[in-house]
């Protein structure tokens, strides 16, 4: 299986039993059915950052080496998890007989799934880049900026074989004025 594929099939489970564990807990103290349904959330909201964070580090790990477009990756993996976990929590609602779901399947596969589509993909994504910056944070890629000075640039900017600067383009905006002097 290909990582998405793992990913959305994990979270989609992990969403999934949170729904379940709410739902039991909900019916054993419904009088903190609220303060169970926000760490229920920030549960699933965790996992997808630890593993989102992991797949960062290990990017920045690979450095330019690393090919994966993380962002992609999330994205299919959150919208396998989120009609994934729809359609199981209306399946478990109608099979267990347990009110983990109180609608429809076709308000789970849509709505509900759009929700946990944000809910897995932007903490993946928030993870995955703060992942990259903690493992690349001690290497050195070179210089960030350019230099205002255009002397260095030219001195700076890679040369052809026939000793010509390959960027042609005229950007100096005041090279005709100091030139003139």
């Amino acid at each position: 299986m290909t990582g998405w594929v793992v990913r959305g099939v994990g979270m989609a489970l992990v969403h999934v039993v949170a729904r379940v564990v709410l739902a039991l807990a909900v019916a054993a103290a419904p009088t903190s059915g609220s303060m169970l349904q926000i760490l229920t959330l920030i549960a699933v909201i965790l996992v997808a950052l630890v593993w989102g964070a992991l797949d960062g580090i290990a990017s920045g790990r690979r450095g330019e080496h690393d090919d994966t477009d993380h962002t992609m990756v999330w994205l299919k993996a959150s919208l396998i998890a989120g009609v994934g976990a729809g359609f199981l929590s209306w399946l478990f609602t109608a099979i267990a007989n347990i009110a983990v779901s109180a609608n429809t399947l076709v308000f789970e596969v849509t709505a509900g799934a759009a929700f946990t589509v944000l809910l897995v993909f932007v903490p993946a994504v928030i993870a995955v880049t703060i992942g990259r910056w903690w493992a690349r944070r001690g290497t050195d890629d070179g210089p960030r900026r350019r230099s205002a000075d255009p002397d260095e640039r030219r001195a700076t900017e890679s040369t052809d074989d026939d000793g010509r600067g390959t960027d042609t383009a005229d950007t100096e905006v005041f090279a005709p004025a100091r030139d003139r002097q």
